[in-house]
């Protein structure tokens, strides 16, 4: 791994569809988008930069110490953000292994970004991401986004769709996505390069796009996960969680 020398990049913006500025939202005293710098910071698996289309974020990050960069504001999807930041930090390709860490996850569990990052020690795999199972409330719920896949190893899958419904039909487990991307550079460079294609468009998920181009992305299963923030019920509920947590 140490040759794939990654880094680790958060795409955010302000101008979120579900929650408008959620990247800045107050959580235990600090945005959000400041958080989930720190947990990717914790991680100790490369240099981590915020790369954004606000200068507002740009400000947050580097008030804490923290390096952003300044992307184009026309991006279909987080990872195309990805794409312009890396050639412009990195034109020389230094770091052949690129993660993507969204910016709704301040409490990514620990070791998780390791956890992606390792599958790709498997040389046919273009991307590593992460599941855990989905809680009953989650399996019915559109911002709750489904990986269906075929086991491979004890906690590790390959994907095969990625859906907002409740998919698999039939009894069995439902596994709910994690929103983390560990892509080889190649594999970024090449998702890049690709129109958003039509199964994307249809399910506003940027990683069927890779599926549809025949990519490989396998998953790392997790026993949970820490709620990600997609709506204002989201954020006050990991609001309610941070206080509680300074309590003890």
């Amino acid at each position: 791994m140490p040759a794939l020398a990654p880094i680790v990049v958060i795409p955010a913006r302000l101008g979120s569809t579900r929650l408008p500025g959620k990247a800045l939202a107050d959580i235990d005293g600090r945005p959000m988008i400041v958080h989930v710098w720190a947990r990717a910071c914790a991680a100790a698996i490369g240099p981590v930069v915020v790369a954004t289309d606000a200068p507002e974020i740009v400000r947050a990050i580097e008030d804490v110490g923290g390096q952003a960069a300044l992307t184009g504001g026309a991006h279909h999807c987080g990872s195309d953000r990805l794409g312009e930041a890396v050639r412009t930090l990195d034109p020389q390709g230094r770091h052949g292994a690129v993660v993507n860490l969204q910016g709704d996850q301040p409490f990514l569990p620990d070791g998780a970004l390791a956890a992606a990052l390792a599958l790709l020690d498997d040389p046919s795999v273009d991307i590593g991401t992460l599941a855990c199972p989905a809680r009953p409330e989650e399996v019915d719920d559109p911002n709750v986004v489904k990986l269906v896949g075929t086991s491979l190893a004890p906690h590790r899958l390959r994907a095969l769709y990625f859906t907002r419904t409740a998919a698999p039909f039939g009894e069995g487990p439902r596994l709910k996505h994690i929103g983390v991307y560990a892509f080889r550079r190649a594999a970024l460079e090449r998702f890049v390069a690709l129109p958003p294609s039509p199964l994307e468009l249809r399910e506003r998920l940027e990683q069927l796009r890779a599926l549809e181009a025949g990519m490989r992305i396998d998953a790392a299963l997790l026993d949970k996960a820490a709620p990600s923030v997609d709506t204002e019920r989201d954020l006050s509920a990991l609001r309610a969680a941070a206080r509680e947590q300074d309590a003890k």
